[in-house]
């Protein structure tokens, strides 16, 4: 359902799960009138959290780079990541020898610092010391030596494989896409034959971790919860599977060329779309 005015939209909601990355920003920054919204919201008793599955950046970078896009209102605690998820199995079920990374040296230690000793697969000398494999980032590594060398580390070894960021590309600037962690990630499952552990949208952790969370201080049903993303694969279906509502807003990767198309096509049905947060 094509809706003009997402804050007549979120009004009707007790709690609203946003996606972060194409929802409230995007390549040139905030998403225009999404600060407001936000403070709006927050000043009317509505529970926000951001649900997002960017693994690079702890809950306290996150929030002071919302602070510096003009979003004073969003609280660390406010942000749930994929990063968190895939930090809980770590910190359960690799308890010896180390996690080799795949992305940055921040990304790893905001994710391996459950008590793992990390190492980047570039630097893997011994693979018998390996205890895991994490899929954290799609920076920081060389493209040309370092899949090869993820790709054999697993090939040889029957390690507990985490892909701590499901998604399989992001916005970037002019309406264009760039290879996300869990493309790269995708493109190493098949070319194995593996499935891999997934932490983020579309599974349930991030929703069910959110739900909790805000029925810590008060009492919520899902009929309360509204999900908006950007995304079809990841933050609808997730939301729709979780049994919220759900909202897709065409700030990011969805246009508004070819979203009824898109939906079409994969099947996922949003409730609600909006061009943006802030219309």
């Amino acid at each position: 359902m094509k809706t003009d005015s997402f804050l007549t939209l979120a009004r009707r909601f007790r709690a609203i799960f946003f996606d972060s990355y194409g929802v409230l920003k995007v390549a040139g920054g905030k998403v225009e009138g999404g600060p407001e919204l936000i403070e709006t919201l927050r000043n009317e008793g509505i529970e926000i959290r951001v649900l997002t599955n960017d693994s690079s950046r702890s809950q306290s970078n996150q929030a002071t780079r919302f602070r510096e896009l003009g979003y004073q209102s969003i609280r660390s605690s406010d942000i749930i990541t994929s990063g968190m998820m895939a930090k809980l199995f770590l910190k359960e079920k690799i308890t010896s020898g180390k996690v080799a990374y795949l992305g940055t040296e921040a990304s790893a230690r905001y994710v391996l610092d459950a008590g793992c000793e990390a190492v980047a697969v570039s630097e893997v000398t011994n693979p018998d010391e390996i205890s895991g494999m994490v899929f954290l980032d799609d920076e920081g590594f060389d493209w040309n030596t370092d899949l090869n060398a993820v790709i054999n580390l697993i090939r040889n070894r029957n390690i507990p494989t985490i892909v701590a960021n499901t998604d399989y590309l992001y916005p970037t600037a002019g309406g264009k896409v760039a290879l996300a962690t869990g493309g790269i990630a995708r493109l190493v499952e098949s070319v194995l034959g593996r499935k891999f552990l997934h932490f983020g949208k579309p599974d349930t952790q991030m929703f069910n971790y959110a739900f909790e969370d805000i029925n810590l201080t008060d009492s919520f049903a899902k009929r309360d919860v509204l999900m908006v993303g950007d995304t079809l694969g990841t933050d609808i279906i997730g939301g729709n599977k979780f049994g919220i509502q759900t909202c897709l807003v065409l700030s990011g990767n969805t246009s508004a060329k070819n979203y009824n198309q898109d939906i079409v096509r994969t099947g996922i049905g949003p409730d609600f779309v909006v061009e943006s947060i802030g219309t």
